[in-house]
Protein backbone atom coordinates (compact mmCIF):
# COMPACT_ATOMS: atom_id res chain seq x y z
CA UNK A 1 0.00 0.00 0.00
CA UNK A 2 1.68 3.58 -1.18
CA UNK A 3 0.87 6.56 0.57
CA UNK A 4 2.73 9.78 -0.96
CA UNK A 5 5.95 11.21 0.80
CA UNK A 6 4.03 14.54 1.96
CA UNK A 7 1.11 12.92 3.75
CA UNK A 8 3.83 10.52 5.79
CA UNK A 9 5.16 13.21 6.67
CA UNK A 10 1.63 15.21 7.95
CA UNK A 11 1.18 12.00 10.04
CA UNK A 12 4.80 12.43 11.26
CA UNK A 13 4.11 15.72 12.15
CA UNK A 14 1.04 15.77 13.90
CA UNK A 15 2.42 13.11 16.32
CA UNK A 16 4.90 14.73 19.02
CA UNK A 17 7.15 11.59 19.68
CA UNK A 18 7.52 12.17 23.40
CA UNK A 19 3.29 12.31 24.19
CA UNK A 20 3.04 8.63 22.06
CA UNK A 21 6.02 6.91 23.16
CA UNK A 22 5.41 8.50 26.71
CA UNK A 23 2.23 6.81 26.71
CA UNK A 24 4.34 3.56 26.77
CA UNK A 25 7.24 3.98 28.53
CA UNK A 26 7.39 6.44 31.25
CA UNK A 27 9.87 9.53 30.42
CA UNK A 28 11.88 11.66 32.36
CA UNK A 29 13.48 14.84 31.24
CA UNK A 30 17.38 15.49 31.66
CA UNK A 31 18.67 18.17 29.44
CA UNK A 32 17.25 18.40 26.20
CA UNK A 33 16.23 15.04 25.74
CA UNK A 34 13.95 12.37 27.51
CA UNK A 35 15.23 9.26 29.34
CA UNK A 36 13.85 5.89 30.45
CA UNK A 37 13.45 2.21 30.26
CA UNK A 38 13.99 0.53 26.77
CA UNK A 39 10.98 -1.37 26.09
CA UNK A 40 12.97 -3.49 23.60
CA UNK A 41 15.37 -5.24 26.23
CA UNK A 42 15.89 -5.58 29.92
CA UNK A 43 17.89 -2.99 31.42
CA UNK A 44 18.34 -1.24 35.25
CA UNK A 45 19.40 2.34 34.15
CA UNK A 46 17.57 3.89 31.47
CA UNK A 47 19.56 4.18 28.12
CA UNK A 48 16.14 4.96 26.01
CA UNK A 49 16.64 8.13 24.68
CA UNK A 50 13.36 10.71 22.93
CA UNK A 51 14.24 13.57 21.66
CA UNK A 52 11.56 16.07 21.13
CA UNK A 53 13.32 18.14 18.95
CA UNK A 54 14.61 15.89 15.83
CA UNK A 55 11.21 13.68 16.75
CA UNK A 56 13.33 10.74 17.32
CA UNK A 57 14.24 8.13 19.52
CA UNK A 58 17.44 5.76 20.67
CA UNK A 59 18.48 3.27 22.92
CA UNK A 60 21.94 3.81 23.58
CA UNK A 61 22.11 0.19 25.42
CA UNK A 62 20.33 -2.31 22.94
CA UNK A 63 20.95 0.07 19.61
CA UNK A 64 17.09 0.72 18.75
CA UNK A 65 16.37 3.49 17.07
CA UNK A 66 14.23 5.64 14.62
CA UNK A 67 11.13 7.68 14.61
CA UNK A 68 7.62 7.62 15.54
CA UNK A 69 6.75 5.12 13.02
CA UNK A 70 9.86 2.79 13.70
CA UNK A 71 8.78 2.79 17.62
CA UNK A 72 5.12 1.83 16.73
CA UNK A 73 6.13 -0.96 14.33
CA UNK A 74 9.07 -2.61 17.02
CA UNK A 75 6.51 -2.22 19.65
CA UNK A 76 3.23 -3.11 18.15
CA UNK A 77 4.89 -5.11 15.65
CA UNK A 78 3.31 -3.85 12.67
CA UNK A 79 4.15 -3.51 9.52
CA UNK A 80 4.71 0.40 7.68
CA UNK A 81 1.62 0.72 6.85
CA UNK A 82 0.01 -0.54 10.08
CA UNK A 83 1.62 1.82 11.82
CA UNK A 84 1.12 4.86 9.27
CA UNK A 85 -2.78 3.96 10.02
CA UNK A 86 -2.72 4.17 13.37
CA UNK A 87 -0.83 7.26 14.36
CA UNK A 88 -2.96 8.71 11.41
CA UNK A 89 -5.84 7.90 13.22
CA UNK A 90 -4.72 8.74 16.68
CA UNK A 91 -3.80 12.34 14.64
CA UNK A 92 -7.32 12.66 13.22
CA UNK A 93 -5.70 12.56 9.47
CA UNK A 94 -7.86 10.92 6.85
CA UNK A 95 -5.56 8.27 4.47
CA UNK A 96 -7.03 7.58 1.26
CA UNK A 97 -7.77 3.97 0.24
CA UNK A 98 -4.49 2.81 -1.63
CA UNK A 99 -3.52 -0.22 -2.76
CA UNK A 100 -0.82 -2.22 -0.81
CA UNK A 101 2.65 -2.95 -2.05
CA UNK A 102 3.78 -6.41 -3.06
CA UNK A 103 6.07 -6.72 -0.07
CA UNK A 104 3.16 -4.92 2.55
CA UNK A 105 0.86 -8.14 0.93
CA UNK A 106 3.22 -10.34 1.59
CA UNK A 107 4.17 -9.07 5.18
CA UNK A 108 0.07 -9.25 5.67
CA UNK A 109 -0.35 -12.52 4.18
CA UNK A 110 2.17 -14.48 6.52
CA UNK A 111 0.49 -12.65 9.34
CA UNK A 112 -2.59 -13.81 8.51
CA UNK A 113 -1.43 -17.21 7.80
CA UNK A 114 0.42 -17.95 10.78
CA UNK A 115 -2.80 -16.72 12.84
CA UNK A 116 -4.83 -19.32 10.99
CA UNK A 117 -2.93 -21.96 11.75
CA UNK A 118 -2.40 -20.92 15.47
CA UNK A 119 -6.58 -21.22 15.27
CA UNK A 120 -6.52 -24.34 13.71
CA UNK A 121 -4.13 -26.06 15.87
CA UNK A 122 -6.61 -24.63 19.16
CA UNK A 123 -9.49 -25.94 17.38
CA UNK A 124 -7.52 -29.17 17.17
CA UNK A 125 -6.47 -29.20 20.95
CA UNK A 126 -9.86 -28.04 21.89
CA UNK A 127 -11.25 -31.52 20.61
CA UNK A 128 -8.97 -33.65 21.36
CA UNK A 129 -9.27 -32.86 25.54
CA UNK A 130 -13.04 -34.05 25.13
CA UNK A 131 -11.96 -37.16 23.51
CA UNK A 132 -11.76 -40.02 25.08
CA UNK A 133 -7.88 -39.79 24.63
CA UNK A 134 -7.81 -36.72 26.49
CA UNK A 135 -9.00 -38.47 29.48
CA UNK A 136 -5.80 -37.81 31.12
CA UNK A 137 -5.49 -34.69 30.51
CA UNK A 138 -9.58 -33.66 31.03
CA UNK A 139 -8.75 -35.71 34.80
CA UNK A 140 -5.43 -33.36 35.49
CA UNK A 141 -7.35 -29.97 35.02
CA UNK A 142 -10.72 -31.17 36.91
CA UNK A 143 -8.46 -31.95 39.69
CA UNK A 144 -7.15 -28.16 39.47
CA UNK A 145 -9.80 -27.57 40.34
CA UNK A 146 -11.42 -26.14 36.71
CA UNK A 147 -14.51 -25.71 35.77
CA UNK A 148 -15.88 -26.79 32.05
CA UNK A 149 -16.99 -23.32 31.57
CA UNK A 150 -13.30 -22.17 32.99
CA UNK A 151 -11.68 -24.55 30.39
CA UNK A 152 -13.82 -23.30 27.42
CA UNK A 153 -13.23 -19.68 28.54
CA UNK A 154 -9.69 -20.40 28.09
CA UNK A 155 -9.41 -22.77 24.96
CA UNK A 156 -7.68 -25.57 27.03
CA UNK A 157 -6.83 -28.43 25.16
CA UNK A 158 -4.69 -31.28 25.12
CA UNK A 159 -1.96 -32.74 22.85
CA UNK A 160 -2.15 -36.44 22.17
CA UNK A 161 0.76 -39.23 22.98
CA UNK A 162 1.11 -39.68 19.31
CA UNK A 163 4.15 -36.72 18.47
CA UNK A 164 2.76 -36.42 14.65
CA UNK A 165 -0.80 -36.13 15.53
CA UNK A 166 -0.68 -32.41 14.84
CA UNK A 167 1.22 -32.69 12.03
CA UNK A 168 -0.91 -34.94 10.20
CA UNK A 169 -4.41 -33.41 11.02
CA UNK A 170 -2.80 -29.60 9.49
CA UNK A 171 -1.35 -31.39 6.59
CA UNK A 172 -4.29 -32.62 5.21
CA UNK A 173 -5.84 -29.43 5.75
CA UNK A 174 -3.39 -28.15 3.19
CA UNK A 175 -0.80 -26.09 5.52
CA UNK A 176 2.60 -26.48 4.40
CA UNK A 177 5.66 -27.85 6.15
CA UNK A 178 7.65 -24.33 6.18
CA UNK A 179 4.43 -22.95 7.60
CA UNK A 180 4.14 -25.09 10.66
CA UNK A 181 7.50 -24.87 11.25
CA UNK A 182 7.72 -21.09 11.03
CA UNK A 183 4.54 -21.03 13.75
CA UNK A 184 6.85 -23.15 15.95
CA UNK A 185 4.18 -25.91 15.85
CA UNK A 186 6.54 -28.81 14.54
CA UNK A 187 9.99 -29.59 14.17
CA UNK A 188 11.78 -30.68 11.12
CA UNK A 189 14.26 -33.01 11.31
CA UNK A 190 16.23 -34.57 8.10
CA UNK A 191 16.74 -38.38 9.94
CA UNK A 192 13.93 -38.42 11.79
CA UNK A 193 11.39 -36.56 9.87
CA UNK A 194 8.62 -33.44 11.05
CA UNK A 195 7.17 -34.24 15.28
CA UNK A 196 4.87 -31.73 16.57
CA UNK A 197 6.53 -29.47 19.30
CA UNK A 198 3.77 -30.30 21.61
CA UNK A 199 2.75 -33.90 22.76
CA UNK A 200 1.08 -35.71 25.84
CA UNK A 201 0.45 -32.33 27.66
CA UNK A 202 -2.18 -30.29 28.44
CA UNK A 203 -2.32 -27.27 26.34
CA UNK A 204 -3.00 -23.21 27.12
CA UNK A 205 -3.69 -21.47 24.02
CA UNK A 206 -1.62 -17.96 24.40
CA UNK A 207 -4.01 -14.78 22.98
CA UNK A 208 -2.89 -11.71 22.57
CA UNK A 209 -5.01 -8.72 23.47
CA UNK A 210 -7.22 -8.98 20.70
CA UNK A 211 -7.67 -12.59 21.37
CA UNK A 212 -6.25 -13.81 18.45
CA UNK A 213 -3.99 -17.20 19.24
CA UNK A 214 -0.24 -16.69 19.08
CA UNK A 215 1.41 -18.86 20.58
CA UNK A 216 0.67 -22.35 23.23
CA UNK A 217 1.65 -23.49 26.78
CA UNK A 218 1.93 -26.79 27.38
CA UNK A 219 1.92 -28.74 30.67
CA UNK A 220 3.43 -32.29 31.33
CA UNK A 221 1.01 -34.34 33.55
CA UNK A 222 3.56 -36.10 35.37
CA UNK A 223 7.36 -35.35 36.08
CA UNK A 224 9.06 -35.25 32.79
CA UNK A 225 10.83 -32.22 32.10
CA UNK A 226 10.27 -29.34 31.53
CA UNK A 227 7.31 -29.04 33.03
CA UNK A 228 6.42 -26.26 31.14
CA UNK A 229 6.66 -25.64 27.31
CA UNK A 230 6.27 -22.00 25.23
CA UNK A 231 6.21 -21.85 21.62
CA UNK A 232 8.79 -19.93 20.31
CA UNK A 233 9.11 -16.95 18.92
CA UNK A 234 7.41 -16.16 15.74
CA UNK A 235 6.33 -12.99 13.68
CA UNK A 236 3.13 -12.89 15.51
CA UNK A 237 4.65 -13.52 19.08
CA UNK A 238 6.84 -11.81 21.35
CA UNK A 239 7.55 -13.45 24.90
CA UNK A 240 9.17 -10.01 26.29
CA UNK A 241 5.44 -8.39 25.33
CA UNK A 242 2.85 -10.66 25.86
CA UNK A 243 1.23 -11.47 28.93
CA UNK A 244 -1.39 -14.63 29.34
CA UNK A 245 -4.38 -13.55 30.38
CA UNK A 246 -4.40 -9.69 29.23
CA UNK A 247 -7.14 -10.22 26.68
CA UNK A 248 -9.55 -11.00 29.36
CA UNK A 249 -7.90 -8.66 31.95
CA UNK A 250 -7.65 -5.28 30.16
CA UNK A 251 -11.47 -5.27 29.90
CA UNK A 252 -11.94 -5.96 33.76
CA UNK A 253 -14.08 -3.59 36.44
CA UNK A 254 -11.65 -4.48 39.13
CA UNK A 255 -8.62 -2.05 40.32
CA UNK A 256 -5.28 -2.41 38.81
CA UNK A 257 -3.58 -5.93 37.53
CA UNK A 258 -2.75 -8.58 40.08
CA UNK A 259 0.72 -10.22 38.49
CA UNK A 260 1.18 -13.94 39.01
CA UNK A 261 3.64 -16.56 37.93
CA UNK A 262 1.94 -18.92 35.97
CA UNK A 263 -1.01 -20.12 33.48
CA UNK A 264 -2.87 -22.01 35.97
CA UNK A 265 -2.76 -18.97 38.78
CA UNK A 266 -3.87 -16.27 36.04
CA UNK A 267 -7.05 -19.31 35.44
CA UNK A 268 -7.74 -19.76 38.99
CA UNK A 269 -7.80 -16.00 39.79
CA UNK A 270 -9.99 -15.93 36.81
CA UNK A 271 -12.80 -19.07 37.54
CA UNK A 272 -12.41 -17.04 41.12
CA UNK A 273 -13.87 -13.34 40.32
CA UNK A 274 -10.36 -11.96 39.85
CA UNK A 275 -10.54 -11.46 36.59
CA UNK A 276 -7.32 -8.78 36.02
CA UNK A 277 -4.85 -11.65 36.75
CA UNK A 278 -1.97 -11.38 33.95
CA UNK A 279 1.13 -13.73 33.52
CA UNK A 280 4.52 -13.41 31.64
CA UNK A 281 5.05 -16.25 29.89
CA UNK A 282 7.80 -18.13 31.36
CA UNK A 283 10.29 -15.25 30.69
CA UNK A 284 11.59 -12.52 33.62
CA UNK A 285 8.92 -10.00 34.02
CA UNK A 286 10.74 -6.86 31.25
CA UNK A 287 10.54 -3.24 30.64
CA UNK A 288 7.77 -4.69 27.93
CA UNK A 289 5.48 -5.80 30.17
CA UNK A 290 5.50 -3.06 32.25
CA UNK A 291 4.57 -0.75 29.41
CA UNK A 292 1.85 -3.17 28.34
CA UNK A 293 0.14 -3.04 31.98
CA UNK A 294 0.56 0.48 31.77
CA UNK A 295 -1.47 1.08 28.93
CA UNK A 296 -4.70 -0.59 31.20
CA UNK A 297 -3.84 0.37 34.52
CA UNK A 298 -1.39 2.64 37.25
CA UNK A 299 -1.02 -0.04 39.89
CA UNK A 300 -0.26 -3.43 39.97
CA UNK A 301 -0.32 -5.86 42.61
CA UNK A 302 2.66 -8.78 42.83
CA UNK A 303 1.54 -12.57 43.27
CA UNK A 304 4.50 -14.34 43.12
CA UNK A 305 5.33 -17.53 44.62
CA UNK A 306 6.13 -17.51 48.43
CA UNK A 307 9.20 -19.36 48.07
CA UNK A 308 12.70 -18.06 47.46
CA UNK A 309 12.53 -17.97 43.61
CA UNK A 310 9.05 -15.96 43.87
CA UNK A 311 10.56 -13.46 46.10
CA UNK A 312 13.66 -12.99 43.97
CA UNK A 313 11.46 -12.88 41.16
CA UNK A 314 9.20 -9.98 42.96
CA UNK A 315 12.47 -8.05 43.68
CA UNK A 316 13.37 -8.36 40.02
CA UNK A 317 9.87 -6.85 38.32
CA UNK A 318 9.21 -3.94 41.30
CA UNK A 319 11.97 -1.46 39.86
CA UNK A 320 10.72 -2.35 36.29
CA UNK A 321 7.35 -1.84 37.75
CA UNK A 322 8.33 1.63 39.82
CA UNK A 323 10.25 2.73 36.39
CA UNK A 324 7.55 2.36 34.08
CA UNK A 325 4.96 4.61 36.77
CA UNK A 326 3.37 2.14 38.06
CA UNK A 327 2.25 1.48 41.66
CA UNK A 328 3.87 -1.51 42.75
CA UNK A 329 2.10 -4.02 45.86
CA UNK A 330 3.29 -7.29 47.15
CA UNK A 331 0.72 -9.86 48.63
CA UNK A 332 1.77 -11.88 51.43
CA UNK A 333 0.23 -15.75 50.53
CA UNK A 334 2.08 -17.32 53.00
CA UNK A 335 1.67 -20.14 54.18
CA UNK A 336 0.78 -21.14 51.03
CA UNK A 337 2.66 -21.49 48.09
CA UNK A 338 0.95 -19.82 45.25
CA UNK A 339 -2.46 -18.17 44.62
CA UNK A 340 -3.56 -21.17 42.89
CA UNK A 341 -3.18 -23.10 46.10
CA UNK A 342 -4.75 -20.20 48.44
CA UNK A 343 -7.76 -19.97 46.91
CA UNK A 344 -8.55 -23.47 46.72
CA UNK A 345 -7.58 -23.73 50.35
CA UNK A 346 -8.76 -20.48 51.65
CA UNK A 347 -11.55 -19.00 48.77
CA UNK A 348 -12.84 -15.87 47.85
CA UNK A 349 -12.88 -13.78 50.91
CA UNK A 350 -9.57 -14.62 52.51
CA UNK A 351 -7.90 -13.87 49.60
CA UNK A 352 -9.44 -10.42 48.79
CA UNK A 353 -8.39 -9.61 52.52
CA UNK A 354 -4.70 -10.64 51.45
CA UNK A 355 -5.07 -8.34 48.40
CA UNK A 356 -6.54 -5.53 50.47
CA UNK A 357 -3.53 -6.03 52.84
CA UNK A 358 -0.71 -5.75 50.36
CA UNK A 359 2.09 -3.96 51.71
CA UNK A 360 4.05 -1.47 49.64
CA UNK A 361 6.98 -2.68 47.56
CA UNK A 362 9.34 -0.78 48.85
CA UNK A 363 8.70 -1.75 52.55
CA UNK A 364 8.40 -5.61 51.14
CA UNK A 365 11.73 -5.06 49.56
CA UNK A 366 13.32 -3.85 53.03
CA UNK A 367 11.14 -7.20 54.60
CA UNK A 368 13.34 -9.25 52.56
CA UNK A 369 16.41 -6.86 53.14
CA UNK A 370 15.63 -7.41 57.03
CA UNK A 371 16.22 -11.81 56.69
CA UNK A 372 19.71 -10.88 56.12
CA UNK A 373 20.69 -9.10 59.59
CA UNK A 374 20.35 -10.15 63.16
CA UNK A 375 18.99 -7.36 65.07
CA UNK A 376 19.88 -8.51 68.26
CA UNK A 377 23.16 -8.01 67.22
CA UNK A 378 24.09 -4.20 67.71
CA UNK A 379 26.87 -3.87 64.65
CA UNK A 380 24.43 -6.11 62.17
CA UNK A 381 21.32 -3.99 63.29
CA UNK A 382 23.36 -0.75 62.60
CA UNK A 383 24.31 -2.35 59.31
CA UNK A 384 20.65 -3.05 58.63
CA UNK A 385 19.29 0.97 59.77
CA UNK A 386 22.36 2.28 57.62
CA UNK A 387 21.23 0.45 54.53
CA UNK A 388 17.69 1.77 54.81
CA UNK A 389 18.76 5.21 54.97
CA UNK A 390 20.70 4.51 51.84
CA UNK A 391 18.03 3.36 50.33
CA UNK A 392 15.68 5.79 51.14
CA UNK A 393 18.01 8.22 49.60
CA UNK A 394 16.58 7.01 46.28
CA UNK A 395 13.84 9.43 46.67
CA UNK A 396 14.47 12.26 45.29
CA UNK A 397 11.67 14.39 45.77
CA UNK A 398 12.04 15.78 49.70
CA UNK A 399 8.26 15.02 50.24
CA UNK A 400 8.27 11.37 48.73
CA UNK A 401 11.42 10.30 51.00
CA UNK A 402 10.28 12.32 53.73
CA UNK A 403 6.58 9.93 53.47
CA UNK A 404 8.87 6.51 53.08
CA UNK A 405 11.17 7.72 56.03
CA UNK A 406 8.32 7.70 58.08
CA UNK A 407 6.71 4.43 57.08
CA UNK A 408 10.02 2.73 57.56
CA UNK A 409 10.53 4.21 61.04
CA UNK A 410 7.35 3.03 61.69
CA UNK A 411 7.75 -0.37 60.24
CA UNK A 412 10.83 -1.36 61.75
CA UNK A 413 10.56 0.73 65.34
CA UNK A 414 12.85 3.49 64.44
CA UNK A 415 12.48 6.98 65.71
CA UNK A 416 11.64 9.12 62.74
CA UNK A 417 13.68 12.24 63.66
CA UNK A 418 16.41 9.60 64.40
CA UNK A 419 16.25 7.89 60.72
CA UNK A 420 16.02 11.21 58.93
CA UNK A 421 19.23 12.16 60.36
CA UNK A 422 20.86 8.74 59.84
CA UNK A 423 19.46 9.41 56.28
CA UNK A 424 20.93 13.17 56.33
CA UNK A 425 24.01 11.79 57.03
CA UNK A 426 24.30 8.81 54.29
CA UNK A 427 23.50 11.21 51.82
CA UNK A 428 27.13 13.37 53.26
CA UNK A 429 29.09 10.30 53.54
CA UNK A 430 27.85 9.27 49.96
CA UNK A 431 28.30 12.96 48.09
CA UNK A 432 24.49 13.95 48.53
CA UNK A 433 21.66 11.86 47.46
CA UNK A 434 22.75 9.29 44.81
CA UNK A 435 22.07 10.72 41.15
CA UNK A 436 20.01 8.81 38.61
CA UNK A 437 22.55 6.76 36.52
CA UNK A 438 23.30 8.50 33.08
CA UNK A 439 22.85 6.54 30.38
CA UNK A 440 26.03 5.44 28.53
CA UNK A 441 26.63 3.65 25.13
CA UNK A 442 27.34 0.26 25.48
CA UNK A 443 29.18 -0.34 22.30
CA UNK A 444 32.41 -1.13 22.06
CA UNK A 445 34.40 -0.31 19.39
CA UNK A 446 36.44 -3.31 17.15
CA UNK A 447 39.94 -3.92 17.77
CA UNK A 448 43.27 -2.39 16.33
CA UNK A 449 42.67 -4.50 13.15
CA UNK A 450 40.21 -2.26 12.26
CA UNK A 451 40.54 0.69 14.29
CA UNK A 452 41.64 2.85 11.40
CA UNK A 453 38.65 1.00 9.11
CA UNK A 454 36.45 2.33 12.26
CA UNK A 455 38.03 5.36 12.64
CA UNK A 456 37.58 6.44 9.06
CA UNK A 457 33.87 5.57 9.50
CA UNK A 458 33.05 7.37 12.24
CA UNK A 459 34.74 10.49 10.71
CA UNK A 460 32.07 10.42 8.41
CA UNK A 461 29.44 9.86 11.29
CA UNK A 462 30.52 12.71 12.96
CA UNK A 463 30.24 15.52 10.03
CA UNK A 464 26.58 14.19 9.81
CA UNK A 465 25.92 14.35 13.05
CA UNK A 466 27.37 17.89 12.83
CA UNK A 467 24.87 18.49 10.00
CA UNK A 468 21.87 17.59 11.51
CA UNK A 469 22.54 19.23 15.23
CA UNK A 470 23.48 22.95 13.64
CA UNK A 471 21.88 24.03 10.46
CA UNK A 472 24.88 26.89 10.63
CA UNK A 473 27.75 24.73 10.02
CA UNK A 474 25.94 23.48 6.23
CA UNK A 475 27.03 26.73 5.10
CA UNK A 476 30.53 25.72 5.99
CA UNK A 477 30.91 21.95 4.94
CA UNK A 478 29.26 22.02 1.89
CA UNK A 479 31.74 24.03 0.31
CA UNK A 480 34.53 21.53 0.99
CA UNK A 481 32.47 18.46 1.04
CA UNK A 482 29.52 16.79 -1.06
CA UNK A 483 27.57 13.82 -0.60
CA UNK A 484 29.58 11.61 -2.99
CA UNK A 485 32.48 11.99 -0.70
CA UNK A 486 31.03 10.32 1.92
CA UNK A 487 31.91 6.81 1.39
CA UNK A 488 29.70 4.59 3.06
CA UNK A 489 26.20 3.91 1.21
CA UNK A 490 24.42 4.23 3.95
CA UNK A 491 25.59 8.07 5.29
CA UNK A 492 26.13 8.59 1.12
CA UNK A 493 22.46 8.53 1.51
CA UNK A 494 21.54 10.27 4.65
CA UNK A 495 24.23 13.20 3.53
CA UNK A 496 21.96 13.46 0.48
CA UNK A 497 18.96 14.06 2.00
CA UNK A 498 20.89 16.26 4.88
CA UNK A 499 22.12 18.41 1.97
CA UNK A 500 18.54 18.56 0.20
CA UNK A 501 16.93 19.39 3.47
CA UNK A 502 19.60 21.95 4.32
CA UNK A 503 19.04 23.94 0.70
CA UNK A 504 15.42 23.45 1.11
CA UNK A 505 15.53 25.29 4.79
CA UNK A 506 13.57 22.34 6.50
CA UNK A 507 15.95 20.53 8.62
CA UNK A 508 14.07 17.50 9.68
CA UNK A 509 15.97 14.53 10.57
CA UNK A 510 13.02 12.19 11.81
CA UNK A 511 12.18 12.68 8.28
CA UNK A 512 15.14 11.01 6.87
CA UNK A 513 14.29 7.67 9.04
CA UNK A 514 11.10 7.05 7.03
CA UNK A 515 13.61 6.99 3.74
CA UNK A 516 14.69 3.59 5.44
CA UNK A 517 11.37 1.82 6.73
CA UNK A 518 12.13 -1.24 5.09
CA UNK A 519 15.43 -1.86 6.72
CA UNK A 520 15.16 -1.61 10.57
CA UNK A 521 18.96 -2.08 11.01
CA UNK A 522 19.15 1.08 8.89
CA UNK A 523 17.13 3.12 10.54
CA UNK A 524 18.86 1.94 13.98
CA UNK A 525 22.07 3.24 12.53
CA UNK A 526 21.13 6.37 11.18
CA UNK A 527 19.17 7.18 14.31
CA UNK A 528 22.45 6.80 16.50
CA UNK A 529 24.04 9.40 13.88
CA UNK A 530 21.39 11.32 15.17
CA UNK A 531 21.80 10.97 18.80
CA UNK A 532 25.53 11.14 18.90
CA UNK A 533 26.76 14.85 19.44
CA UNK A 534 30.55 14.55 19.05
CA UNK A 535 32.87 15.54 21.65
CA UNK A 536 33.65 19.25 21.70
CA UNK A 537 35.26 21.67 23.55
CA UNK A 538 33.57 25.05 24.86
CA UNK A 539 35.87 27.80 23.15
CA UNK A 540 34.38 28.11 19.33
CA UNK A 541 37.95 27.90 18.01
CA UNK A 542 38.21 23.90 19.82
CA UNK A 543 35.14 23.56 17.61
CA UNK A 544 36.78 25.05 14.71
CA UNK A 545 39.61 22.79 14.83
CA UNK A 546 37.49 19.48 15.28
CA UNK A 547 35.40 19.98 12.44
CA UNK A 548 38.59 20.58 9.71
CA UNK A 549 40.07 17.61 11.27
CA UNK A 550 37.11 15.77 10.44
CA UNK A 551 36.75 17.51 6.59
CA UNK A 552 39.96 16.97 6.13
CA UNK A 553 39.51 13.33 6.70
CA UNK A 554 36.41 12.62 4.89
CA UNK A 555 37.61 14.65 1.72
CA UNK A 556 40.87 11.84 2.47
CA UNK A 557 39.11 8.74 2.05
CA UNK A 558 36.93 10.21 -0.99
CA UNK A 559 40.49 10.87 -2.79
CA UNK A 560 42.02 7.79 -1.20
CA UNK A 561 39.29 5.70 -2.84
CA UNK A 562 39.20 7.82 -6.34
CA UNK A 563 42.86 6.97 -6.52
CA UNK A 564 42.26 3.40 -6.44
CA UNK A 565 39.17 3.67 -9.32
CA UNK A 566 41.84 6.25 -11.35
CA UNK A 567 42.90 5.39 -14.47
CA UNK A 568 45.81 6.95 -15.60
CA UNK A 569 44.44 6.96 -19.64
CA UNK A 570 41.38 9.11 -19.06
CA UNK A 571 43.20 12.73 -18.18
CA UNK A 572 40.05 14.04 -17.07
CA UNK A 573 39.73 12.09 -14.40
CA UNK A 574 43.43 12.57 -13.91
CA UNK A 575 43.16 16.36 -13.60
CA UNK A 576 40.05 16.03 -11.17
CA UNK A 577 42.00 14.22 -9.00
CA UNK A 578 44.53 16.62 -9.32
CA UNK A 579 42.40 19.70 -8.09
CA UNK A 580 40.62 17.43 -5.16
CA UNK A 581 44.63 16.52 -3.69
CA UNK A 582 45.18 20.56 -4.34
CA UNK A 583 42.45 21.74 -2.28
CA UNK A 584 43.25 18.93 0.50
CA UNK A 585 46.57 20.23 0.47
CA UNK A 586 45.12 23.88 0.77
CA UNK A 587 42.47 23.26 2.79
CA UNK A 588 45.13 21.13 5.08
CA UNK A 589 46.95 25.08 5.68
CA UNK A 590 43.11 26.74 6.05
CA UNK A 591 41.78 27.54 9.63
CA UNK A 592 38.07 27.39 8.76
CA UNK A 593 35.81 29.99 10.61
CA UNK A 594 32.64 29.62 12.35
CA UNK A 595 30.54 32.64 12.91
CA UNK A 596 28.08 31.03 15.87
CA UNK A 597 27.86 33.94 17.68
Amino acid sequence: MYYSEDLVEEVRSKNDIVDVIGSYVRLKKKGNSYFGLCPFHNEKSPSFSVSQGKQMYYCFGCGAGGNIFTFIMQYENYSFVEALQYLAERAGVSLPQVEPTQQQRRQADERARLLAVQKEAAKYYYVALRRDAGAPGYRYLTARGLSEETMKKFGLGYAGKYSDGLYRYLKQRGYKDKLLADAGLVTLDEKRGPADRFWNRVMFPIMDANHRVVGFGGRVMGDAKPKYLNSPETAIFDKSRTLYGLNFARTSRRKGMLLCEGYMDVIAMHQAGFDNAVASLGTAFTSGHASLIKRYTNEVLLLYDSDEAGTKAALRAIPILNEAGLVSRVVDLTPCKDPDEFLQKNGFEAFEQRLEGAVNSFLFELRVLRRGYDLNDPQSKTAFYREIAGRLLSFQDELERQNYTEAAAREFHIGFEQLSRLVNSEGIRLGGVRPAARPKPTAERDGRRREKEEGDRQAQGLLLTWLAEDERIFPVVSKHVSPADFQDPVYRQVAELLYAQHEEGSLVPARIISVFADDAQKQSEVAKLFHSPPAEGDAVWEKEHTLQEIICRVKELALRRMKEELNPADMQQMQRFIQMRNELDALRKTHISLDLG
